[in-house]
Order: structure tokens, then sequence, then C-alpha cells
């Protein structure tokens, strides 16, 4: 899909119009750009950072056109065709999804679907300081007898209760969050298949043909392999989120990047998914802030990083062909 949707992308992430024509044919270029990117989303991924694949080709293609062009780089172009849609995106995500969220409450509320609440029965487990000889203090779990707790079903499990169109509200819920899920899947393939493609474009060792069958493959294997540390900060790190909450998130995100990538404005993907996820929690009171703080702190050192990272690949190849 992103051959015939998303041809707008695929011109800007080949570097042209931001570096002279000269540099953006270089083979070298195009894989110290490749590098850059690469290693900044390696690190982030090993160490469980959301950071964007968008925000990092940004970062290397300024690194190594500055490296190539020095003053000739155009920051103009720059600016308003990357930088600006990078930094509005995730307010904007925030502001769908709080907005959402509130429309869906409400809805839910005037349908007289409410959550279901829950008794828990189980044993507690109690450390005491039991005295021990030769030893200053020695630790037991004591079993307590068993005890009801009466809670909200999120402390348990939450579900909704009532029937919509014939299905229970919970079926429709999880079907609904299901498919928004895969919604998001195709819009992150939609988005970013094109701006790597965008390097093998020029690249005239490869066939384009194969190109984006190639890269949504590794995307894929990639997921696969190495997205549970990223995971699992999106999905309980962020925020705590219910079936209802996590399908608002999803479809902010699916909506705005589909829409981006047809009109050929390059956003990020994560940049928008942890922005929607900032939305439900400063909505509902319960966004972790210290997550939210470390998150913001890595998208701020991408761009620098695959800057840095793929400027020195790129002079250390010039230099060694001189």
């Amino acid at each position: 899909m992103s051959i015939f949707l998303a041809q707008t992308l695929l011109k800007k992430f080949s570097g042209k119009g931001i570096v002279p024509d000269h540099f953006v044919g270089s083979e070298y270029f195009l894989l110290a750009v490749a590098i850059g990117a690469g290693l900044t989303v390696i690190i982030a991924t090993v160490t469980g950072f959301p950071i964007s694949t968008t925000h990092a080709l940004t970062g290397a293609i300024i690194g190594c056109g500055f490296a190539a062009a020095g003053p000739h780089l155009n920051f103009s172009a720059l600016g308003k065709g990357f930088v600006l849609p990078l930094l509005l995106s995730p307010v904007l995500a925030m502001t769908v999804a709080g907005s959402l969220y509130v429309f869906f409450h409400g809805a839910r509320i005037a349908l007289g679907l409410k959550k279901e609440w829950c008794v828990c029965i189980g044993e507690g487990e109690r450390v005491i300081a039991v005295p021990q000889p030769n030893s200053l203090l020695a630790l037991r779990a004591v079993s307590l007898p068993s005890h009801l707790t009466v809670d909200e079903v999120e402390n348990c499990r939450e579900r909704y209760g009532g029937h919509f169109l014939g299905f229970t509200s919970q079926q429709v819920v999880d079907a609904a969050h299901f498919l928004s899920a895969g919604t998001v899947s195709l819009a992150r393939g939609l988005n970013d298949t094109p701006k790597i493609v965008a390097l093998l474009l020029l690249w005239k060792a490869f066939d384009i043909r194969w190109g984006f069958a190639a890269v949504a493959t590794t995307i894929a294997v990639g997921g696969l392999l190495s997205a549970r540390r990223v995971a699992e900060t999106m999905s309980h790190k962020i925020t705590t989120m219910n079936h209802g909450q996590g399908f608002t998130a999803n479809l902010t995100t699916a909506i705005l990047v589909v829409l981006a990538s047809l009109f050929g404005l390059p956003v990020s993907t994560t940049h928008v998914s942890v922005g929607s996820l900032f939305g439900i929690g400063l909505t509902t009171g319960k966004a972790n802030l210290g997550t939210i703080n470390a998150i913001v702190l890595s998208w701020l050192i991408t761009l620098p990083c695959a800057a840095v990272v793929g400027g020195a690949f790129y002079w250390l190849t010039h230099f060694l062909r001189s």
C-alpha cells in the first residue's frame, strides 16, 4: 500500500531538497544515513525506550548532510518539512486522544454501560520479625486467614457490563481493541516503509520493486524479535489502561498517522502513539510522569545522537577514500 499511498514520503526521505543532489545520489551518503539511524534505534530498542525511527532518520540526514555539504544544508526546508510536523504531532495526539476518551466515556454512561465490581477472595501474607539464636534479626512469612476484599474491577479484572447490538459490551470492546491494534500496525507500515525504502530508491544496486517487500519483512521480523521491552513500556509504564482506553489510544494513532501519510507529512508513529497514551493518562489522572519525562528526554537525545553517528560514519568513509 505504501507504493501507492505514500509517494510523497518516499521523495522527502531521499534527502532531496535538503542536501545537494550530487551528495544524495552517493552510496556512501545513503549508507551513512542508514547506519546512523539504525544504530540509534537499536540502542533505544535494547534499553526499552520508544523513540522514533522517523526522528532517527531525520537526525541522520542532518548529520550526514552537514558532514557532506556543510553550510549548503537547506535548513529552511528541514524545519518546515520535518521538524515542525515531528514537534506538533505528539501534542495533537494528546489533545485528540484526551478528547475522544471524554466523548467515549460520556457515551458509555449515556448508554447505561457501567463498569462491574468484583469480590476478591484469597489468602494474604505478612512478614514478621522472629528472634533467632546467633542472629540480629530473622524474618518469616506468616499466612493469614482467607479474607474478602470488595474493590473496583480494575484492581481484579475490569469488565464492562450490559449488552450492545446483541453482544456483551465486553465482547464489543475487546473486538474493537483488537481491530484498532491491527489498524495501528497498518498505519505504521504505511508510514515507516517508504521512509526506509527512500534510501534504497537512489541506490542503483537495489531493485525498488523488492525494496518495499524487504523493508516490510524486516520491520515485521524486528518487531517479533525485539519489541517486548518497548511494548512493555508503552503498555504498562506510561499509564494504566483498560481495554476501552487502549482502543481510544489506538484509534487516535491510526487516524492521525494514516492521514499524515496520505498528505506526505513526516510524523512519527511512535510519537503519535505515545502522545495518545500521554493524553489518556493525563485525562484519567493516572499518567506516570517519571516514565513520561524519561521518554521525552530520549526523544530529545535521538536526533543529535543519530546526527553524530551518521555524520561520523560519512566523514570516516570520506577520509578513507581520500
